[in-house]
């Protein structure tokens, strides 16, 4: 099934508070150049907020963990829980339609979803509060026909039955998720007929129905607030202890790098293809541009936190590293032959150079300035 973008995108996207936090934990899951790692708890964790998943949300994931934004792309567009156009305000169905619910009536739910909610799946209803999808096998066979409404399973359903659900919830009423047929949980529909001693034991609701009723409100969406960030891979709650480079930056007049040329003489003469010296060229070295002068090591023995650069994330500062680019006067000192060259030689990320304006970035952060993009990095908004 060809899975495409909504044709109506907004304008940018931004986790909440809470769930920033949330997501910088997870990152921390991570080692050092594989935050990318965290890709779909994140990408899932914007659906939850929004409903839906939009290009300025994948795209903000991607700057996030470091990654290409074509290969967040790939994730959201190939997972089909990923819903790529906007969903029902209040509810989206999904309509199991394999094949032990499709024998037991499955086309009889998608009858009504199209008489309640919309003719076609994935169309928002006239009132913008629900919508509707076939999906494959939910798992839930022996209480077929079934439907996930949010997060809990509506099974056992009839078309009748599956009618009254959609119309409380258009009332706002929460139906109790589960079996609609008085069955428990997946026993034999003419009851027990072993464990019998078990059944006058239980509590009113199977484990899973009664979370949801616990919970008062079956479709309600993640949103940060459930529970604390905690993080016990670290031994401790998430306390945003992001790491920072050390301040110094080689002052006007001094050299940048090791080939002696100040930051401003770099700015304004050309330079032919310099001796990297102990920097290895290595298979990389293709393509137009010159390479830019590289240092052996970090002057001061510290590095510029190069991820104060929009576009530049953990893997591809691990990149310039190996480059031997370290310090934001390096970046600031390319002219249009090492911006060409870098951004030729960029494993999976070719292009980011010139497209997300890292010179001119650079240039203001070698300064002692500030842009709009490293102020959110050192609130610690962006890990």
């Amino acid at each position: 099934m060809l899975r495409r973008l909504h044709h109506d995108q907004p304008e940018s996207f931004a986790f909440t508070k809470a769930n920033q936090k949330w997501a910088e934990a997870q990152i921390t899951k991570f080692p050092e150049g594989r935050q990318a790692s965290a890709v779909i708890p994140l990408l899932w964790r914007a659906q939850e907020q929004e409903g839906w998943l939009s290009r300025p949300a994948i795209e903000h994931i991607a700057d996030m963990l470091g990654m290409a934004h074509i290969r967040a792309l790939e994730v959201a567009t190939f997972y089909f829980m990923f819903q790529l156009a906007p969903v029902g305000s209040v509810a989206h169905v999904q309509v199991c339609g394999t094949t032990s619910c499709m024998i037991c009536g499955a086309e009889d739910l998608i009858a009504v979803c199209r008489d309640k909610i919309a003719a076609n799946p994935h169309e928002l209803s006239a009132d913008g509060r629900f919508s509707w999808e076939e999906v494959e096998c939910l798992g839930a066979c022996s209480n077929a026909p079934m439907a996930q409404i949010g997060k809990d399973y509506y099974e056992d359903l009839t078309a009748a039955r599956f009618g009254e659900i959609l119309d409380e919830l258009a009332a706002g009423k929460v139906p109790v998720p589960g079996p609609q047929n008085g069955r428990y949980a997946s026993e034999p529909l003419a009851g027990l007929t072993s464990l019998t001693e078990f059944e006058s034991g239980r509590t009113q609701y199977n484990a899973s129905v009664a979370r949801a009723v616990e919970l008062g409100d079956t479709v309600k969406r993640i949103d940060g607030s459930e529970m604390p960030v905690l993080t016990p891979w670290l031994g401790d709650e998430m306390k945003g202890t992001r790491r920072k480079a050390a301040d110094p930056r080689p002052a006007r007049g001094k050299p940048v790098n090791g080939t002696g040329v100040t930051e401003q003489e770099a700015r304004e003469k050309p330079r032919a293809k310099p001796d990297t010296g102990s920097v290895a060229q290595g298979p990389a070295d293709a393509g137009p541009g010159i390479r830019p002068p590289a240092l052996p090591a970090p002057e001061g023995g510290q590095p510029d936190d190069l991820k104060q650069i929009k576009g530049v994330g953990p893997a591809l500062e691990k990149q310039l590293h190996e480059l031997g680019v370290f310090h934001f006067a390096q970046v600031a000192a390319w002219g249009a032959e090492e911006v060409a060259w870098v951004d030729e030689n960029l494993k999976g990320f070719k292009g980011r150079v010139s497209r997300d304006g890292w010179v001119e970035q650079a240039r203001t952060l070698a300064e002692g300035g500030e842009t709009e993009f490293s102020k959110r990095v050192e609130k610690g908004d962006i890990y």
